[in-house]
């Protein structure tokens, strides 16, 4: 096998020089460049990943670490990031921190030890202060769905409070004031920036948020099972159930269906996320659009930009949720 060594020997030309080459250094005349690319292709050289680094620094690799590998939501982002780095000829080497501040410092550690240019975090457990400190590193950082003020600028969010401000002013414009609603975990910030935004929407037509009507879940599709059965429980009446995802919502769906319940005839339901197959239920899930695989995009842009200093890149920092309207919800 050929090695960056005999490529330099038979080209005439330095180590560095080739490593410049492959990087695509403008700094290499188009006469040596080619001299280099002739050699390569006459030892049928192909270029790794040490190779490249030698004159550049870079492995041209960035980490991504996404709470869980399954599920339309984290498929979206790592599927935006991803086609946005290998498009600019870098690549994505992924693991994941299950919500868990153990587990996602040792994801974090794993991938600054593969010596990764730049990391990309969907992280929910390790605390501020962790970030910051990580963020003065020698590894650049971006966080997804995550806003720290001292490290703004590395930032990409969404406006959950005006999601969940979107999602409950929808159904009260409907004539809605029976209300049930299912959360996410409440020590997780998204999922209480949008009951923040729930109840806004509420005290604007002068009604109570009931906490007898109010379901802790855990952003599954059982937890959204398990948190109809409790609401119906209850005993009082609701006519419109919010779900604080889409997961929970498909969940709450199924089981309405299962105890006789037509949706939305007997209850509309409400999710958030418009993950890829909302728009496949039955009926079809009335949501909040989420662009998580723009975020995706976005977020390795930033990286391109500041990592490896691409221009003209336009960077937004922070992202609208936007109501889609589907049949799971009627005017009452």
């Amino acid at each position: 096998m050929a090695t960056i060594y005999q490529v330099s020997a038979l080209a005439g030309v330095s180590l560095a020089t080739v490593s410049r080459v492959m990087n695509n250094n403008a700094k290499v005349s188009d006469k040596t460049k080619q001299k280099v690319v002739d050699a390569m292709k006459e030892l049928g050289y192909r270029p790794n990943a040490t190779a490249r680094s030698l004159a550049s620094s870079r492995s041209d690799s960035v980490g991504l670490l996404v709470s869980e590998l399954h599920g339309p939501f984290f498929g979206q982002m790592m599927g935006g990031t991803e086609s946005e780095l290998r498009d600019a000829g870098k690549h994505v080497i992924i693991t994941t921190g299950h919500s868990d501040e153990e587990k996602e410092i040792d994801g974090i550690e794993f991938l600054l030890s593969r010596n990764c240019d730049a990391l990309i975090l969907h992280v929910e457990a390790v605390s501020d202060e962790y970030l910051i400190k990580l963020n003065k590193g020698k590894v650049p950082i971006v966080l997804i769905n995550r806003f720290i003020e001292e490290m703004a600028d590395s930032c990409i969010t969404l406006d959950n409070a005006l999601g969940g401000y979107l999602m409950t002013k929808s159904i009260l414009e409907k004539g809605h004031t029976e209300i049930a609603y299912i959360s996410g975990p409440k020590w997780k910030s998204d999922s209480n920036e949008r009951i923040k935004g729930h109840k806004k929407a509420l005290q604007e037509y002068n009604l109570p948020f009931n906490e007898q009507l109010m379901y802790q879940g855990d952003f599954t599709q059982s937890g959204g099972c398990e948190g109809i059965s409790s609401l119906l429980e209850v005993g009082r009446p609701f006519t419109v159930l919010i779900c604080g995802n889409d997961e929970m919502a498909s969940g709450a769906l199924a089981t309405a269906r299962q105890k006789g319940l037509d949706v939305p005839k007997d209850l509309s339901i409400v999710g958030f996320d418009n993950v890829i197959y909302a728009s496949l239920l039955f009926p079809t899930l009335t949501t909040i659009d989420y662009p998580i695989r723009d975020m995706g995009h976005m977020a390795a842009r930033l990286v391109l930009k500041n990592i490896y200093g691409q221009k003209k890149l336009d960077i937004r920092h922070q992202f609208l949720p936007e109501l889609v309207e589907r049949d799971s919800t009627i005017s009452i």
